[in-house]
C-alpha cells in the first residue's frame, strides 16, 4: 500500500485542523483523521452544478452562488454548464487555505479554471451573501457539510432552517433555483423546503461517473416560483 503523503495543513475558521493528504493519484481533505471530501467521488458535486445551472443556459447574465469551494468540481462543472461570457460565478469560501491548494496542489483538476475571469471568491460564510443579496442569485448551490445536518459548524444549521430557507429564497430571482446537496435523503427537510414556498424535485445521483454505482447522494431543487400580482391574479 502506497503510504500517504501530507501536501499541507491548516486550520478552519471553527478552529478544526485541516489536511489536505495525497494518496495513491487521489487527494483527500481531512479533519482529526475523518475525510471530508476526496477526488475519487465528485459525480453528485459535478451533478449539483449541472441541474441548478440548467433553467440558467438561456439567460445572458446570470449570477449563481456556490456555497462552499471544497475541489472545485462544483464550480468547474458550474463554468460548463453556463458558458455564456456574461455569467458570474460567487463562490463563498471563509477558509484561505482552501482557495490556495486549489489554485497550488489541486490545480491540474480543472485545467484552466483559475484564468476564467468571471469567478469571484468571497471570503465570507455564504450566509452573510444570501442575506445581503435580494433577487441576485439565478441559482444558490449548497454543498455544506454532510447536508441539512451540522458536521463540522453548527452554525450552518441556519442555512437549512425554515428562517434560513425564507433568505435564500428572498435572494433568487424570479424562477431561481435552491440546490442542496446531502449525503443522504431526508424526509422533513423536504417538507421544510416546501414549507417555505419552493417548488420542490428531489434527485438521487451517483456519488461517482466511474466504476459500481454503489452509493448515491441527494440533490434537492427547489425553485422559486414566479411572482403573481393581485391585479394578473385577477384575469
Amino acid at each position: 500500500m502506497k503510504p500517504q503523503i501530507i501536501l499541507a495543513e491548516t486550520t478552519s475558521p471553527e478552529g478544526e485542523p485541516l489536511t489536505l493528504v495525497s494518496h495513491d493519484g487521489h487527494f483527500h481533505l481531512q479533519s482529526r483523521g475523518e475525510k471530508l471530501m476526496t477526488t475519487f467521488s465528485h459525480g453528485s458535486e459535478e451533478e449539483l452544478a449541472t441541474l441548478a445551472c440548467a433553467p440558467s443556459r438561456p439567460a445572458r447574465q446570470p449570477t449563481v452562488l456556490i456555497g462552499g469551494l471544497g475541489f472545485g468540481f462544483t464550480l468547474a462543472s458550474a463554468t460548463q454548464a453556463l458558458p455564456q461570457k456574461g455569467a458570474r460565478f460567487v463562490v463563498a469560501e471563509q477558509t484561505p487555505a482552501i482557495v490556495e491548494w486549489n489554485q497550488t496542489h489541486l490545480r491540474d483538476l480543472h485545467p484552466n479554471l483559475w484564468e476564467d475571469d468571471r469567478i469571484l471568491i468571497e471570503p465570507v460564510p455564504v450566509q452573510n451573501l444570501i442575506k445581503n443579496n435580494e433577487e441576485t442569485f439565478a441559482a444558490i448551490m449548497l454543498d455544506v457539510d454532510n447536508g441539512p445536518w451540522a458536521f463540522q459548524d453548527e452554525a450552518n444549521e441556519a442555512l437549512y432552517s425554515l428562517d434560513g430557507l425564507h433568505l435564500a429564497k428572498r435572494a433568487l430571482k424570479s424562477g431561481g433555483v435552491l440546490a442542496v446537496w446531502s449525503v443522504r435523503h431526508d424526509k422533513a427537510f423536504e417538507k421544510k423546503l416546501i414549507k417555505a414556498g419552493f417548488e420542490v424535485t428531489c434527485e438521487k445521483v451517483p456519488a461517482t461517473k466511474k466504476g459500481k454505482q454503489n452509493r448515491f447522494h441527494t440533490i434537492w431543487l427547489a425553485k422559486k416560483g414566479e411572482y403573481i400580482s393581485q391585479n394578473r391574479r385577477k384575469h
